[in-house]
């Protein structure tokens, strides 16, 4: 993966190419957002908020109106606000000052995970409703229906289904549902994953919509 580095701070820069480049990715570094908006398409952009030459949000704003890459903000400004800024301006994620590498590199691979497409799969409309056995998922709406009858599920509810039929049998654990649905900064139980799958199921009429994998973590499969 081709990761742009947007950070005006050298020490950090170096220590984070270093690390990066230890963990297989392939890095290029900038030290402005001239610098940024100047440089070739990369996979991802890691994108410090406090440049010398242009305000982060604005560098955000303008890449993403020029690329689909995803985003990952460093920032220092841990206050709610911010963070929503950002995300509202196009960043896919964001993370706060000072991070250990551990969390950054778990970051942008969850980020990919969400973002990146298989290799020569066909494009789809993000927008157009998903269809399971009868199980009808409108992402545009944010409305589920089970044989044209809408069911009415909470915010987390409609992620967490949203997320496990984005790979219909495939097994997401735990620690990927925490990272996708509620957040990488999530520190709560893993109990809350099992609380939701279960209001899940019996909205949904049935326990078998949703597999549990003793030990790993859950799947997306149409009852038989």
């Amino acid at each position: 993966m081709r990761i742009l580095l947007v950070e005006d701070d050298r020490s950090i820069a170096s220590s984070v190419v270093e690390g990066l480049e230890s963990s297989g990715f392939s890095v290029t570094h900038v030290a402005t957002g001239a610098g940024a908006l100047a440089a070739a398409e990369h996979d991802m952009v890691l994108l410090d908020l406090g440049l010398p030459d242009m305000d982060g949000r604005d560098v955000c704003r303008e890449l993403r109106a020029r690329t689909k890459a995803p985003i990952i903000m460093l920032t220092a400004r841990s206050e709610e606000f911010d963070r929503v800024l950002g995300l509202e301006l196009g960043a896919d994620d964001y993370v706060t000052k000072p991070f250990s590498f551990r969390e950054l590199v778990a970051r942008i691979r969850a980020v990919a995970r969400r973002t990146t497409t298989e290799p020569g799969a066909p494009a789809e409309d993000p927008a157009a409703p998903q269809s399971i056995a009868g199980l009808k998922i409108d992402r545009r709406t944010r409305r589920v229906f089970i044989d044209d009858q809408e069911v009415h599920l909470t915010a987390k509810e409609f992620d967490l289904l949203a997320f496990l039929a984005g790979d219909i049998g495939a097994v997401r654990t735990r620690t990927e549902i925490l990272e996708n649905v509620w957040d990488a900064h999530w520190y709560g139980p893993t109990k809350t994953v099992d609380a939701h799958v279960a209001s899940l199921r019996k909205k949904l009429g049935g326990h078998e919509w949703i597999q549990a994998v003793r030990g790993v973590g859950f799947r997306l499969e149409p009852p038989e």
